[in-house]
């Protein structure tokens, strides 16, 4: 899995809280033309003279900005009530990269590469997911995102692709992937296969409910997923908003956007 430059300082998440609490109370008299998009973050825990920090790569904010919607960064705060204000407020999230998710949330020993997430972040976003898929607003999953989704729904994990499954292709790069012609993907991007940048050892093994693989990599690892249930649920193994191609990240972070528009 990747791991989220740390990038978003207190001063900008304090702005973010703002302007989602504010946008909350607007939204009573007039709806917004923008989406709020709901963007997960990295918690990293104090550490001597260094405070707790939530952080998140700013890479994911203006992918959703530049797409017409209106990023808000998410605390890892595990408060019911703060859950379910975020279910009711926002009208789409992006689940974004991170550490492994710890195999015993998928009744496994852990491969000797595993560096699970923080506690504070796992039980955070474990919660949020599973009430967020529950409820059927728009969802984009990646990297971590779409592997978190997958286990949240019953899946389970491919620890170590190395060892498990071989180097034929370098997932901490860029490389081809195909994608099944009557996904949704497929349509976004026009296209049966696309070159895609991931940075991650681990990968989707068995399906969680409702979702199946709509792309894959040359070796066989699960690239892409979707949902089947009619709901917008978007998950990709690579990372779009770091891409230099941009009319892929825009087809992606837009389709998001353009999803949340429509279930207003």
């Amino acid at each position: 899995m990747s791991k989220a430059k740390p990038v978003v300082n207190a001063a900008a998440l304090v702005l973010c809280g703002c302007l989602f609490w504010t946008a909350a109370g607007c939204r009573q008299t007039q709806a917004p033309s923008r989406p709020l998009i709901g963007i997960t973050s990295v918690y990293e825990p104090a550490k001597e003279k260094k405070s707790a920090q939530t952080t998140v790569a700013f890479a994911y904010a203006t992918a959703v900005a530049e797409n017409g919607g209106v990023p808000v960064v998410l605390p890892t705060i595990d408060d019911e009530q703060i859950l379910r204000r975020y279910l009711e407020v926002l009208d789409g999230l992006v689940l974004i990269g991170g550490d492994d998710i710890p195999p015993e949330a998928y009744g496994e020993k852990p491969h000797e590469t595993v560096e699970p997430l923080e506690k504070h972040r796992y039980d955070f976003e474990r919660k949020l997911i599973a009430k967020w898929f529950a409820g059927g607003k728009p969802l984009l999953g990646v990297c971590l995102g779409m592997q978190f989704t997958n286990v949240v729904v019953g899946g389970t994990m491919v620890q170590d692709i190395p060892s498990e499954i071989g180097a034929k292709v370098n997932h901490k790069g860029y490389h081809r992937v195909r994608i099944e012609p009557s996904s949704s993907l497929a349509r976004l991007l026009n296209s049966r296969e696309a070159s895609v940048l991931s940075e991650h050892h681990q990968a989707v093994d068995d399906l969680g409910k409702n979702l199946r693989v709509i792309a894959r990599s040359e070796d066989g690892v699960t690239e892409a997923l979707e949902r089947t249930d009619g709901k917008f649920g978007l998950f990709v193994q690579w990372h779009p908003e770091k891409m230099s191609d941009l009319a892929h990240r825009n087809a992606i972070y837009g389709a998001l956007v353009q999803a949340c528009m429509r279930s207003k």
